[in-house]
């Protein structure tokens, strides 16, 4: 199998994984047959749903999971880009699922998705706006087959991106946003980051990694813009627990999905070689992605801010948030934790679900949609105040380069 980079790219989960054996001597079955069965949902009026829908002309696959079909649905949509959680799931989104019904969705050409359409075919139509579509279609098809009226968004990473798009275009479909390790400007995310890895390198002493990065410029700003450039600082910045508080690397995160009851080994190499697609194929749109300019959504957001963030760097997410006009909007730290806040801190990031988020299921008191709608038919639009929400900033439960290629649809997000 191949192993990645440190990390590929500003948003790429980048999988240290380990060759595993052949299906027949795999050594990780019999464990994940015994967590299947621990995280089965057996209550009568619960979900759990493995299933395959076409988006945008591309099979991708979702799982489906929830104690009680009542509940809210919850769309997780995943980071990268390529870098799937619906195998790390198991880790953290067991007790989720007793207030949400969880929807983990491998994009286009990720994951489980990877073998089912042909990358070769797939790589032209893998833009930032397709996810975009993607995943609206995906919330349709939920509403549909579920019978609800809007769905909870959760964007991660590169999954935000996605999800501010979706927030910007189609806020009749959501209670809510909530952005987890929030891109905003992938640029000032590089200058942010690299000059944060300088730092702590220079406490250290550690002056020819000072010069490595210093060497890069006049990258972010100017000059070629490469995934390449991206892993040289990152690979500094993780060892100071950028990615995971307090660790030199991920790696417990990235070899989760060994045991996950949603994965086989030809799975997790999809997500191996999907990751590879996605990074490669979406890097060229993602240099000039920003949504710095975007200044008033019509739906309440919620941002989940990991303290040791540099992957992201939860300073440039938390003022965007300042200047951001919505009807609700709500900043919660995890003082603990970096860019993985759900296996981090997972008991802290459900009681922000449970606290803050879960109220805001704006069809709360109301009988649920009974009836099917019709797949692609729009929903009514929801007319939010004009007034812009202070910000909140919550505890959790206690103290606590190139140009975008073209054809890019972006709009205002892309400089």
């Amino acid at each position: 199998m191949k192993r990645f980079p440190a990390l590929l790219a500003l948003l790429l989960v980048a999988s240290p994984l380990l060759a595993q054996s052949p299906a027949d001597e795999d050594p990780y079955a019999k464990a994940r047959e015994l967590i299947a069965d621990i995280g089965r949902i057996v209550a009568p009026n619960g979900v759990q749903e493995s299933l395959v829908v076409t988006l945008g002309g591309a099979r991708q696959a979702i799982s489906v999971r929830g104690v009680d079909r009542e509940n809210p649905i919850l769309l997780f949509i995943h980071g990268g880009p390529g870098s799937v959680e619906m195998p790390i799931a198991w880790t953290f989104q067991r007790p989720w699922e007793d207030f949400f019904t969880v929807v983990q969705w491998d994009q286009r050409g990720a994951g489980k998705s990877y073998a089912l359409n042909d990358p070769q075919a797939l790589a032209p139509t893998m833009k930032p706006e397709r996810y975009r579509e993607d995943a609206i279609e995906l919330i349709e098809f939920l509403r549909e087959r579920y019978g609800k009226r809007k769905v909870f968004l959760l964007g991660h990473s590169w999954g935000s991106a996605v999800g501010l798009m979706v927030a910007a275009k189609r806020p009749d479909l959501l209670h809510a946003y909530i952005g987890v390790g929030q891109l905003i400007d992938v640029r000032e995310n590089e200058r942010v980051g690299m000059a944060w890895a300088i730092e702590r390198l220079k406490e250290t002493n550690n002056f020819a990694a000072v010069r490595e990065i210093e060497s890069l410029r006049p990258y972010p700003d100017e000059g070629p813009f490469t995934i390449e450039n991206a892993d040289r600082w990152r690979r500094w910045a993780n060892q100071f627990g950028a990615l995971a508080a307090y660790r030199p690397d991920a790696n417990f995160y990235f070899r989760a999905p060994r045991l996950s009851p949603d994965y086989t080994p030809a799975d997790i190499q999809g997500w191996n070689d999907g990751s590879l697609l996605s990074v490669k194929t979406l890097w060229p749109y993602m240099a000039d992605l920003s949504f710095s300019d975007l200044r008033r959504l019509e739906v309440p957001v919620v941002l989940f801010l990991g303290r040791h963030d540099y992957t992201t760097p939860s300073s440039i997410a938390e003022k965007w948030l300042e200047r951001l006009e919505a009807p609700k909007k709500l900043a919660i730290w995890f003082e603990h934790s970096a860019h993985l806040p759900m296996v981090e801190e997972p008991g802290r990031v459900l009681a922000a679900l449970v606290q803050h988020v879960r109220p805001l299921d704006s069809s709360a008191g109301t009988t649920p949609v009974a009836t099917a709608r019709q797949h692609g038919s729009r929903a009514q639009m929801t007319r939010w105040p004009a007034a812009a929400a202070p910000v909140s900033r919550a505890g959790v439960a206690g103290p606590g380069v190139s140009q975008p290629r073209e054809g890019c649809d972006c709009g205002d997000f892309v400089r």
